[in-house]
């Protein structure tokens, strides 16, 4: 690794006098689902409730061994269950008839192809998913997409041509089992595409969704942590579900797959000394190739992957001996990444809350801004040397509640009641000037933060979709996704409902709405995500619309996917 990362070698003296997230007697606390007072469509990015067990302090690692880094080896993952489990609030990803006999039957609202200048776009006719939760560019050009259940999704450069990978052509959306071999979870696997990154020509980062559990279980969070305090075997199935793949695509267009199992082994975190099994859920990613690595941002907390992570593992890493057995070791080579941190705050009650990692903005200096539900923080790795540990207790430790900024604050800094909070609800970060980062809410519209974290500004009423305050109705402007354009600095920012897209450019105010999109897809869908292909001599924007199913009525509106080459 360049600039200094020493993979499992990062140490502080007594690493196990440290305690970590959610002991084996922790109990579980929740973040609970915001208010709103209006809601005028069944909102698939609308971010739910979450269950947490409460963090006790900051992980330090043990010594260990540097991750190798060459090569991309992944065995095949086997067949995809399609259909295994349904949509957060829009049913089931793809196929036609019923909802599983759940709900009212499907009828999908067809609307034509937009067509409008410099846009060109992609819709279920041409082999684009039902439903698009992201969309990316790598260094060479090629546009991957975020496809749900549905998998992943490839328009090579130069192509219109859509591709789609599944587990079946070697996703690999689940870890591996300390069973001798590092074998896959038994139970039926759960593939759900929802975030990607690009990275280096041809290469992706792949995040996904845990599997939902079976009613009255425990989330892929929880699961760990709660079967132990049931006195039960662990679901390997929910709680090894999800996290993230690295996707290289091969001269014959297959694909390489090197999995991130998002956990900590036996052993490193002198609270869960069995181990730590929390994030599953990838809601963002970003790639920083001037330090070769990417970052995770979750449900939980937040992570961080060796870009050059290449799967090959001692065998040690899948020993299946119980961790209490002299000899027995884990070390970080085996995930290839360290996870996890949060710039977390305890409630009235006493439980953590932290939820929903969407916001990962990368600064010049390769520090990396964080925006979740309840708090957000600017990570401060390259300002400590890239020193992960040193990063995460100047995010999670006393005295550092300066790094953990209440951007819409609650009615009390710290240990609020339910009624007292204002949770951020933070959908996406981007560069601002001056060292400063872009913040969007699925709420609030925007604000500006400067590089220690102050509230610059906000914006609301310039933005396509404002709500201005209607008697105990609050103003709002919910918004899913914000970019900065690389070309000119503009702001590209995504209306979450009733809307389209909003261009801040030097003063001025530019709107993408119904004239462009259409009046369907702009007042039922989300923008899930905005993005640029940067290997591009000219401007290149990429937009994801989420498309939605009401469960209420069964009326599905497809997403859509949009490219812009223009002023």
């Amino acid at each position: 690794m360049k600039q200094g990362l020493r993979w499992g070698a990062l140490l502080l003296a007594g690493a196990l006098g440290w305690t970590g997230c959610g002991g084996d007697d922790s109990g579980t606390g929740r973040v609970d689902d915001p208010v709103v007072p209006v809601t005028p469509v069944e909102d698939s990015q609308l971010p739910d409730a979450g269950t947490q067990v409460p963090d006790a302090g900051t992980q330090v690692p043990d010594a260990g061994t540097q991750v190798p880094d060459a090569g991309t080896q992944v065995p095949d993952a086997g067949t995809q269950v399609p259909d295994a489990g349904t949509d957060a609030g829009t049913g089931t990803d793809a196929g036609t008839g019923t909802d599983g006999g759940t709900g009212p039957a499907e009828k999908v609202q067809t609307y034509p192809l937009p067509s409008a200048p410099g846009w060109t776009f992609y819709n279920q006719e041409q082999g684009a998913p039902r439903y698009v939760y992201g969309i990316t560019a790598d260094q060479g050009g090629n546009v991957w997409v975020a496809g749900g259940e549905e998998g992943l999704f490839l328009i090579k450069k130069g192509s219109h041509t859509i591709q789609r990978f599944t587990m079946s052509e070697g996703l690999r959306p689940f870890g591996r089992m300390r069973d001798g071999v590092g074998g896959a979870p038994p139970g039926v696997p759960y593939l759900k595409v929802i975030s990607v990154a690009g990275g280096p020509a041809g290469t992706v980062f792949v995040g996904y969704a845990g599997k939902p559990p079976k009613a009255g279980m425990p989330t892929c969070e929880d699961e760990w942590d709660q079967a132990e305090n049931d006195h039960r075997e662990p679901d390997a199935s929910v709680y090894k579900s999800g996290d993230a793949d690295k996707v290289t695509l091969k001269a014959d267009g297959s694909i390489d797959v090197v999995h991130y199992d998002i956990h900590t082994g036996p052993k490193k975190v002198s609270n869960e000394m069995r181990g730590r099994e929390k994030l599953c859920t990838i809601y963002r990613i970003a790639y920083d190739p001037v330090k070769e690595v990417v970052w995770f941002g979750g449900n939980h907390g937040f992570a961080m992957g060796n870009a050059k992570f290449n799967g090959i593992v001692p065998s040690y890493c899948w020993d299946p001996r119980p961790w209490t057995t002299e000899g027995f070791k884990w070390e970080f080579e085996c995930a290839g990444l360290y996870e996890h941190v949060h710039p977390a705050i305890a409630g009235s009650k006493g439980e953590l809350l932290s939820d929903r990692y969407f916001g990962i903005s990368i600064t010049e200096n390769h520090d990396v801004f964080f925006g979740g539900q309840i708090r957000s923080t600017r990570f401060r790795y390259g300002t400590n040397g890239d020193n992960y540990w040193q990063a995460q207790s100047e995010t999670e430790n006393k005295g550092y509640d300066w790094n953990r900024f209440d951007i819409w604050p609650d009615a009390v800094p710290n240990y609020p009641t339910e009624a007292q909070r204002v949770d951020d609800n933070v959908s996406g970060m981007a560069p601002a000037a001056n060292d400063g980062v872009w913040v969007s809410s699925f709420y609030y519209g925007l604000a500006r933060l400067s590089a220690n974290g102050t509230v610059e500004t906000k914006v609301m009423k310039d933005l396509v979709n404002y709500m201005p305050a209607n008697g105990n109705t609050p103003a709002m402007a919910p918004t899913s996704a914000v970019a900065t354009d690389p070309w000119d600095g503009s702001l590209w920012v995504g209306a979450n409902w009733w809307g389209g897209i909003t261009r801040l450019k030097g003063g001025s105010t530019v709107k993408y709405s119904t004239e462009v999109f259409g009046n369907v897809l702009t007042s039922s869908s989300s923008v899930s995500d905005i993005q640029f292909d940067r290997s591009s001599s000219t401007r290149r924007v990429l937009v994801s619309f989420e498309g939605l199913k009401n469960t209420k009525t069964g009326v599905v509106t497809p997403g859509l996917i949009g490219i812009y080459e223009g002023d």
